[in-house]
């Protein structure tokens, strides 16, 4: 292929035609139904899979069959299917995979943004969800079409689009096993629902943490009453949940205490966490926005991370358990707070797992631990504790490695590196079990500052160019 016109070809249509779409996607609160019950009743998740699925069809690719696929009381999918060009058949198959459900809102949002109001500033497109994971589906059908335009031969491709990953993906199994006949031997699996390390070359990502959670609940009276009347007497609910989360971990260092949450890290995945260290520095930790402070010598401190060895941080927040709490009920605000000993304390626990870690089991470790033996007999609840058993992936065959590298030379300039991510994607671990011979470039736009799920959310624009390029080239190197 000529690199330099795919390349242009893809930016074209970047500028003329996906971003305005992206910036049309951002502004519908499609949010995932986890976050958004009434999501039927609603429409915005039937709003952003329609018009996907009618500006795929628009795209003139020779062969291409688009369609949403339903199942009742589901959330929907796109699945589109194109054939192989140039006589290679259909015997091996490439698969795409991304979604088009959202996050929530979330609080702290610059001033001039929002979740629902996009911005295009500084080569970013600001707002929720065209980076997680809008985009995935025009890139991977604009891949498809560049390569086509270039003449040149590429293996079947086949995409699915779903509307529920943000929710743990808990509609897709049955999609999975409806449309399993229709998916062919799949050989490749192509994620771009991933993070990258920076933006200045192709990121494959290695790894998916695990995910266990849910709401834990310390009652010790039926009502509130008087602070003055019975503290030091009524024990506090929130001290007794305090309490059981230091069984849980290490409140001085974060460290999870439970031997049954913890995992080996392979041998492979530690060297690839050291030339990624190399790589990135203090970046690891420097690309979080860390809360200024004016206690430091020269009035200029920050809040510090957990480690600042790079190599540590990067095996911190891929390969090690680690709990936070996201939520909390059970707290009047502060201007509405009298002097009452509250009844009840409820913390929502995120408990991130190495790879390897059953995501079931360990949230099943989880509630035992929290539950037995509470301090003061106290009334002690953990429900809702699934688990999402995250993802290591097989071993990287030479001819994808080759092809991985090569992509990344020849459009940024530098290498491709090898990194695991803090995130978890269900649907990875269910491809794994479908397609336990395919290989798999899982890889994304969600660089530094990006903040997914978080305020301020962006697209970095000509990164996901250069992305989609790379993807391109690689797919068009499958044989």
């Amino acid at each position: 292929m000529n690199l330099s016109d795919l390349g242009s070809t893809i930016a074209r249509r970047y500028d003329d035609d996906i971003i305005p779409r992206l910036v049309d996607y951002v502004r519908i609160p499609a949010k995932s139904p986890a976050f958004d019950p009434n999501w039927a009743e609603h429409g915005y998740l039937a709003d952003v899979i329609t018009s996907a699925k009618l500006w795929a069809a628009a795209q003139g690719i020779a062969g291409l069959h688009v369609e949403i696929v339903t199942i009742d009381g589901r959330t929907p999918c796109l699945f589109f299917d194109v054939p192989a060009t140039q006589g290679l058949g259909s015997d091996r198959t490439v698969m795409f995979y991304g979604h088009l459900d959202k996050q929530p809102e979330m609080t702290g949002w610059r001033d001039d943004l929002g979740p629902w109001i996009p911005k295009i500033e500084d080569g970013k497109l600001y707002g929720r969800g065209s980076a997680d994971d809008g985009y995935a589906l025009y890139a991977a059908l604009t891949a498809i079409s560049a390569i086509d335009a270039q003449g040149a031969p590429r293996p079947r491709c086949v995409g699915l689009i779903e509307t529920c990953e943000e929710s743990g993906s808990f509609d897709l199994p049955p999609y999975l096993a409806m449309l399993a006949p229709r998916l062919g031997d799949v050989m490749l699996v192509v994620g771009m629902d991933s993070g990258c390390g920076n933006y200045d070359q192709l990121w494959v990502t290695t790894s998916l943490r695990g995910l266990a959670g849910g709401v834990l609940t310390v009652e010790v009276l039926t009502e509130g009453v008087h602070s003055g009347m019975a503290s030091g007497l009524v024990p506090s609910s929130f001290r007794i949940a305090r309490q059981l989360l230091n069984r849980i971990d290490d409140p001085a260092t974060g460290t999870v205490l439970l031997p049954e949450l913890q995992a080996d890290i392979p041998d492979e995945r530690m060297e690839q966490a050291r030339t990624a260290g190399d790589i990135l520095g203090d970046q690891v930790w420097t690309q979080f926005p860390w809360v200024g402070c004016s206690h430091g010598a020269d009035g200029h401190a920050h809040a510090m991370p957990t480690t600042t060895d790079p190599v540590e941080g990067i095996l911190n927040r891929t390969w090690r358990p680690a709990l936070s709490v996201t939520g909390a009920a059970g707290f009047p605000s502060i201007d509405a707070a009298g002097n009452v000993l509250r009844p009840k304390t409820s913390l929502k626990l995120s408990m991130r797992l190495p790879p390897t870690v059953d995501g079931h089991f360990a949230a099943q470790v989880l509630k035992r631990k929290l539950e037995e033996n509470p301090p003061y007999q106290a009334n002690v609840r953990f429900v809702g504790g699934e688990g999402a058993t995250g993802w290591n992936a097989p071993a990287t065959a030479p001819w994808l490695k080759e092809a991985l590298n090569t992509a990344s030379q020849d459009v940024y300039g530098k290498p491709a590196a090898w990194l695991g991510e803090g995130g978890t994607i269900p649907f990875m671990g269910m491809l794994g079990e479908f397609f336990p011979k395919a290989q798999f470039l899982i890889t994304g736009v969600l660089g530094p500052k990006s903040n997914a799920h978080g305020p301020n959310e962006f697209l970095h624009i000509p990164y996901v160019k250069k992305l989609t390029a790379a993807v391109a080239q690689v797919v068009a190197g499958v044989r």
